[in-house]
């Protein structure tokens, strides 16, 4: 700020002076009043340009074009800016920032006798209505402040004038006291007051007026594409002005410049943006179930078991709003989740903190506070997208809300430089949609903005990866000739203790797990298809204890339990999703990992990278070759289960069994004979009788 006022002084600086020798002609020493004035201005991003050492602070802009100096070094093709790596521009040149000018002021030559001694100064006549009035307020000057000996009126209207030293002063002082408030004042006061934009910048940072009639301009950037973090504070220029010494200049103090070329600095950046996962139950052993720590259990990449909640978090450092100038238009998400995880709908929460860590409370919104948008729609390739994007409430709460930054010391605006946790839950869907095995499954994250230009924005890209897994086994009997129907199997995992619950899809012959229990009684019998084959889809990296319940009547059951093992590991892949933002590149620039705390906003970067994992198996301790699904290594476990035929009883057992039927006869028939035996004889008995 104060190497900018040195910039405005030397710009305004038309001391008072009495009648003496200059170094220069008559002709260029004195102003022509029938001249117009000219400005041109250049735009460069001196943050990345500081940043890669090609250009420094100790720069003097003199009002002189500068061709060989700045516009030669920042200006070059051959140069390319992080934030202009999209081709936008050459060089440092910044693309697309507007600026408006208003005539503020006339400038006049004031003479008087002063103890017997002719005073003479150039003074600025200000008409004292109530635009004016506005504009002598937000720079903390009043009529009292004029010099009022020098009070005319001028076709018909009084106008008072004003020294450079009064109007420079009070200025620099209320943008020291309140830099947000005097940049919105002025910028309010241009647009009510007739004020002129100038084109926008072009691709080699220029714009200009031409023609301009003489006076005092006030001069205030208006637009801002959407990598400009800090505007210019709004600048006075006397159109002429003195000359002065600097960089490029050396006659300071000896002519009238008509034509002025000014190279104002912005200051640039981004925000920053990182989308991770963790699944949702505390009981899986992955989190300690906090939903307000953001390092509990979140990381890019984990697995899950179908069925099984995701947690999602997005995290998103605001960029700086300097001014209403640099006021965010849109700041919005696309997120999309592979196909097979579902989002949850409805729990979408946004909250923003003062600082990274997001302990620091400033407010939270929910989709029913009307400060920002959920769309969902289904892409091509049947992933699911959910769009969140600000409403005009939400947008002006961020640009301009007082919960941040206290009004007396403003120097940034809204929740500028706040941090955005972004959270929302879904779910692995328990079928063929998910993809097991190493390729994943991606859920990434692009973040859209822009500032007041529209017409440019940047972009930012993450992501996250879920891993799900599966089970192939091979049911045989040693004979061939056993019922698959009648085995059971019960799976645990060992690693968080609970039983699976699965169903199986009788079309596809597979089974997917659904849900998991603590109790075995509530656990799902699992049973091969009429093949033998039991596929189980839906399984984390855990370790799994496979028990057969009951196999088929005459054959034994295994002896003991099956452990099986799967495994994760980071590969050598890194995750590609940053290489393609081509916008957002600067995100992922390790040069600015380097970069000291503090000296540009919003850096330095965080250097964003994660490798992608690999899983491997093991049964029994055994090490076993997983199998693909598809293109995706490593998806299912293999291995093959036999039961054998039970012995048969001692064959005594089958000697005894028929002496029943033959004693049951042979009884029978001792009774038949007896009977007959009696009958007979009671007959013989009566006939005696």
């Amino acid at each position: 700020m104060k190497k900018l006022f040195a910039l405005l002084l030397a710009v305004l600086m038309v001391c008072s002076f009495s009648v003496t020798a200059f170094a220069a002609p008559v002709d260029e020493a004195t102003i022509d009043t029938s001249r117009t004035g000219n400005l041109s201005i250049y735009k460069y991003d001196l943050t990345n340009a500081e940043k890669d050492g090609v250009w420094d602070s100790s720069y003097v802009s003199t009002g002189v074009k500068d061709e060989s100096g700045v516009e030669a070094v920042l200006g070059d093709p051959s140069r390319v800016s992080a934030l202009n790596a999209n081709g936008n521009a050459y060089g440092y040149a910044i693309k697309g920032v507007e600026f408006t000018y208003v005539r503020v002021a006339s400038i006049r030559t004031f003479t008087e006798s002063e103890n017997g001694a002719e005073h003479i100064e150039v003074l600025y006549g200000i008409a004292p209505t109530e635009q004016n009035n506005a504009f002598l307020s937000a720079i903390g000057v009043s009529t009292e402040d004029r010099y009022a000996p020098a009070d005319e009126v001028v076709d018909g209207m009084t106008v008072y004038y004003y020294r450079s030293d009064v109007l420079i002063d009070g200025l620099k002082t209320s943008l020291d006291a309140n830099a947000i408030a005097v940049k919105n004042a002025l910028e309010r006061y241009a647009r009510d007051n007739h004020g002129v934009a100038m084109t926008e910048t072009d691709a080699y940072g220029h714009t200009g007026a031409a023609d301009l009639p003489l006076g005092l301009y006030l001069l205030i950037e208006t637009r801002v594409p959407e990598m400009v973090t800090d505007t210019t504070a709004p600048f006075l220029v006397s159109l002429p002005m003195t000359s002065v010494d600097g960089t490029n200049a050396s006659d300071g103090g000896t002519r009238w410049i008509y034509d002025v070329t000014l190279y104002p600095k912005n200051l640039t950046g981004i925000p920053s943006l990182e989308k991770t996962l963790r699944e949702d139950k505390a009981d899986t052993g992955h989190n300690e179930g906090s939903t307000s720590d953001i390092h509990d259990g979140y990381a890019h990449t984990g697995t899950a078991s179908a069925g099984d909640v995701i947690d999602y978090q997005i995290i998103s450092t605001l960029p700086s709003i300097t001014s209403e100038a640099s006021y965010l238009t849109e700041y919005t998400f696309i997120d999309t989740l592979s196909k097979g995880i579902t989002y949850n709908k409805g729990d979408v929460l946004l909250e923003f903190f003062r600082d990274e860590g997001c302990t620091d409370l400033v407010t939270s919104w929910t989709e029913q506070d009307d400060r920002f948008l959920v769309s969902y729609n289904t892409a091509s390739d049947g992933a699911s997208v959910m769009t969140i994007s600000m409403t005009a409430s939400g947008l002006a709460e961020i640009n301009s809300g007082r919960q941040v930054y206290v009004k007396s010391s403003m120097v940034n605006s809204g929740y500028s430089d706040c941090t955005l946790r972004i959270t929302y839950k879904a779910t692995v869907s328990s079928d063929g949609s998910v993809t097991y095995g190493d390729a994943g499954n991606p859920n990434d994250v692009v973040l859209t903005w822009k500032r007041t230009n529209s017409s440019y924005y940047d972009t930012l890209v993450d992501d996250c990866h879920v891993y799900v897994y599966g089970i192939d086994m091979t049911k045989q009997f040693s004979d061939g000739r056993g019922d698959f129907s009648k085995v059971q199997f019960v799976v645990r995992n060992d690693t968080d203790g609970y039983f699976l619950v699965g169903q199986l899809n009788e079309d596809e012959g597979v089974w997917y797990v659904t849900n998991h229990v603590t109790e075995e009684k509530d656990a799902t019998h699992f049973i091969p298809t009429k093949d033998g084959k039991l596929i189980l889809k839906g399984l984390e990296d855990d370790t799994y204890t496979w028990t057969e319940v009951q196999t088929a009547n005459g054959y034994t059951l295994l002896k003991n339990s099956i452990k099986v093992v799967i495994s994760q590991t980071e590969s050598e892949t890194l995750c590609g999703i940053y290489g393609t933002d081509v916008l957002g590149l600067i995100q992922n620039d390790p040069r600015y990992a380097d970069v000291d705390p503090g000296l540009y906003h919003n850096m330095p970067q965080r250097h964003l990278e994660h490798k992608l994992l690999t899983a491997s198996a093991t049964v029994d301790s055994n090490k076993v070759n997983m199998e693909p699904d598809g293109s995706s290594a490593n998806a299912f476990v293999p291995f093959t289960v036999i039961n054998t035929r039970g012995f048969d009883l001692p064959q005594t057992g089958s000697y005894g069994n028929w002496m029943f039927p033959v004693a049951g006869l042979s009884m029978l028939t001792l009774c038949i004979v007896g009977i007959v035996a009696l009958t007979r004889k009671s007959k013989k008995k009566a006939q005696n009788t």
